[in-house]
């Protein structure tokens, strides 16, 4: 049975490569988003915040980012002007988001993406800087 996984990924970033990495692991190949070059629609990155059960803010990402300049630390700033942000500077959306059969998450860390993945991993995984996630029987390290 195909599995229908689409993963919201930068591939300058550790986090995002290695979700990436785990979900083919996985024996699945997703559908990949460069979001920098084509970012979602408002209405569907509204929807996908929903989804995720977390807030604009929650999404956003402050480390290279224009975030500073743009003062959205003030929390005195609404949801809508947070998602403005976003869809004006798409490098704000943290990353990876990725959405399966089995709901959206924000995945960071990059592990988190074994709680969407309707298939067992098929082998070991260790993560870019060598830790190992998944031992060799594609059993989760805790």
């Amino acid at each position: 049975m195909a599995v229908d996984i689409v993963i919201y990924h930068n591939p300058e970033c550790g986090t995002s490569r290695n979700t990436l990495a785990m979900i083919r692991n996985a024996g699945i190949e997703p559908h990949v988003i460069e979001y920098l070059k084509t970012p979602p629609s408002r209405a569907l990155l509204v929807e996908l915040i929903d989804r995720a059960g977390i807030t604009p803010r929650d999404l956003l990402r402050e480390k290279g980012t224009p975030y500073a300049e743009l003062g959205l630390g003030d929390d005195a700033l609404s949801d809508d002007t947070l998602v403005d942000a976003m869809m004006a500077h798409p490098v704000l959306i943290n990353r990876p988001l990725v959405v399966s059969p089995l709901g959206v998450k924000l995945c960071r860390p990059s592990e988190a993406v074994l709680d969407l993945l309707p298939d067992a991993q098929q082998g070991a995984f260790a993560k870019e800087d060598g830790e190992q996630v998944v031992d060799a029987s594609g059993q989760r390290i805790a």
